[in-house]
């Protein structure tokens, strides 16, 4: 088994035996830990020393699209596609908007609790209907029953 690890956190899904670098790895502490087991053997395990990461030279699009992203941010919440879909609006090829809202990499519960907040500030929802809300504009699941739950629903 593998499993790679951001300056020493577990990554979601990087369980394979190779790991194609990602925008959010850029500067971080990169590092893999292989599984080994077999019946009647014990299992044994053994950590990588870890590597920083470099950052990659970015495109004129690629650094546009990350400051309109932050900006975009900055302005009111949203969602990982809803945000993509958004710089695709504004423009930006799909690999440019997906590359910056990855390279930014928001935390979605919190972005999901401020869309949530932003809605109960202008209008009554019940708490499945602000979780299907939140559904809606691009959250899943979790991060809208996130959100609802840290705006005290």
């Amino acid at each position: 088994k593998y499993q790679w690890y951001r300056n020493g956190k577990a990554i979601s899904k990087a369980t394979k035996p190779t790991y194609k670098l990602k925008a959010a790895d850029a500067n971080k502490r990169i590092s893999v830990k292989v599984t080994g087991s077999k019946a009647g053997y014990k299992t044994a395990s053994k950590t990588s020393a870890s590597k920083t990461a470099k950052r990659a030279t970015l495109s004129m699009g690629q650094k546009n699209a990350i400051g309109s992203a932050r900006d975009y941010l900055d302005f009111m919440a949203f969602s990982r596609s809803g945000l993509i879909d958004q710089l695709k609006f504004e423009g930006y090829s799909t690999a440019n908007a997906t590359f910056a809202v990855d390279y930014i990499s928001p935390n979605w519960n919190k972005q999901a609790a401020k869309c949530a907040r932003e809605y109960l500030d202008y209008m009554s929802f019940s708490r499945k209907g602000l979780i299907d809300q939140l559904i809606y504009e691009g959250f899943t699941k979790k991060q809208a029953e996130y959100g609802v739950k840290a705006v005290g629903y």
